[in-house]
């Protein structure tokens, strides 16, 4: 047993040096996972190019690390709670520098994406205990400047990569973006040993015929749609839509009644964890919308370069960055409802300045409205996710945990195969749809946070189904 083993939370939270030095470990871990996803999104046209596979095929490259985390995430959370959070974690680390050394040595477009999957798989283990951990590391009273911290990690990762892609590119073959992760990994992996606490294990074995009912429902689901949306083999697609479609049926039916499902219906039961997860989910579509498409905007129709292209993006996280520390204050004050629903309300309008941008715009038209939408997205994450992980009893929290992660990948993967549909479909004028289309997403995103206000006030009444407003979040 380590000595980090030996590090166990007291009742709430860590105080003092060692809540500093374990929300490292997780910030340097959630640092690795993100910015690979953000290095690969920019240099994407990069890398298309240089495998020879068009633009819609070349999404796979981040579709495969998608799916991978989409289909193992839950799977992962439940193991999490029985060999510890700790654990998983740094399995997860090690994971993930496999990963990248073969991301690098690969040579066509299958090899790259395997590799990403199993990166993917690696990032799941990460992300499916991170919320969990910054559970046990902070007190319930200052939880939401944890989660808001964590939302600024997952933004400097995100704003960090344009930056390092561009760089990278600018003197060196695309593989080196995936070989900086070595040095990171090995640093994450030595805090991590030293300073994340041990979190009591579940005495319980992991359910695997559930786990492979999660995989099979969730990756035949996303594979079948994705090659539906392509007009890739209609009848293929319907036959795994069908096999998706029966996995999750028989994945409820054997969770249904269970006191610690996998797939957490009871939490789902929940009105305010189930519209903080819709939330979730729609405003990460509505991000991918602009993140996946705004490079080809950029490169192809604006004609900046690869480097120019990298950093007009990072006003993005830049903008999310910019807002965190403000945002943690307010989401352990104000309710997700309001402060989600206006931040989405903010990215909706940046996303269709975007698409109204005049003709031949400079550098400084783009660079503000990016800022803006990221402005309004950096408003909107921490509340809500703050709203899913309280919205849970403490021994569900590695489920609500690994929720987080589910809402957030899920509706990254979908805006991506929704991305490669309007490509596919709308020949030229593709570029500008998405970001009509990331507009009107966030904005339903921000209608359903919204109406969470008046289930708040149902709550107030005592009428309704979920558990008062600063577990639930509303």
């Amino acid at each position: 047993m380590s000595n980090a083993d030996e590090i166990r939370p007291p009742h709430d939270g860590l105080h003092g040096a060692a809540r500093n030095l374990a929300m490292l470990a997780v910030a340097l871990s959630v640092l690795l996972s993100v910015l690979d996803y953000a290095i690969a999104n920019v240099a994407l046209p990069t890398i298309a190019q240089d495998i020879h596979a068009t633009a819609s095929e070349s999404i796979w490259v981040i579709n495969a690390y998608q799916m991978a985390s989409v289909i193992s995430l839950l799977p992962l959370a439940t193991l999490g709670d029985r060999v510890g959070p700790a654990r998983l974690c740094r399995i997860g680390l090690i994971l993930f520098v496999v990963a990248s050394l073969l991301c690098a040595g690969s040579t066509t477009l299958l090899q790259l994406s395997l590799s990403r999957a199993l990166q993917g798989f690696g990032g799941a283990c990460i992300m499916s205990v991170n919320a969990n951990l910054v559970r046990h590391i902070y007190p319930r009273a200052i939880i939401g400047r944890g989660i808001a911290l964590n939302g600024l990690v997952i933004a400097a990762g995100v704003a960090l990569g344009p930056t390092i892609a561009s760089a990278v590119l600018s003197v060196a073959h695309w593989p080196w973006l995936f070989l900086i992760n070595l040095p990171l990994g090995g640093m994450a992996f030595l805090v991590s040993l030293l300073a994340l606490p041990r979190i009591p294990a579940k005495p319980a074995a992991v359910d695997a015929w559930s786990a492979a009912l999660t995989a099979g429902s969730f990756g035949s689901l996303i594979v079948g749609f994705d090659r539906l949306s392509h007009a890739d083999g209609l009848g293929v697609s319907a036959l795994l839509i069908a096999i998706g479609g029966f996995c999750l049926f028989a994945l409820v039916r054997r969770q249904r009644g269970q006191s610690d499902p996998m797939l957490p219906l009871d939490l789902l039961a929940l009105r305010g964890f189930r519209a903080a997860v819709l939330t979730g989910f729609l405003g990460f579509v509505a991000s991918n919308f602009f993140i996946i498409s705004m490079p080809f905007t950029l490169m192809g129709h604006l004609h900046r370069t690869a480097v120019a292209t990298g950093l007009l993006i990072t006003p993005w996280p830049l903008a999310i960055v910019a807002v965190s520390p403000f945002v943690g204050r307010l989401a352990d004050r104000y309710p997700a409802a309001v402060l989600s629903g206006l931040g989405l309300c903010i990215t909706a309008t940046g996303f269709l300045l975007l698409f109204l941008l005049p003709n031949g715009p400079s550098d400084a038209d783009i660079a503000w409205r990016i800022a803006l939408a990221g402005a309004g997205f950096g408003i909107f994450q921490p509340p809500n996710n703050r709203a899913m992980l309280l919205g849970a009893p403490p021994s569900r929290a590695g489920s609500a945990s690994g929720m987080i992660s589910v809402a957030r990948l899920l509706g990254q993967t979908v805006g991506a195969m929704l991305v490669a549909s309007v490509f596919a479909l709308m020949g030229v004028r593709a570029n500008q749809l998405c970001l009509l289309f990331a507009s009107a997403t966030a904005l339903s995103a921000a209608l359903v946070s919204f109406n969470r206000l008046r289930h708040r006030a149902a709550a107030a009444n005592g009428t309704t189904d979920g558990i008062p407003d600063k577990q639930d979040g509303a």
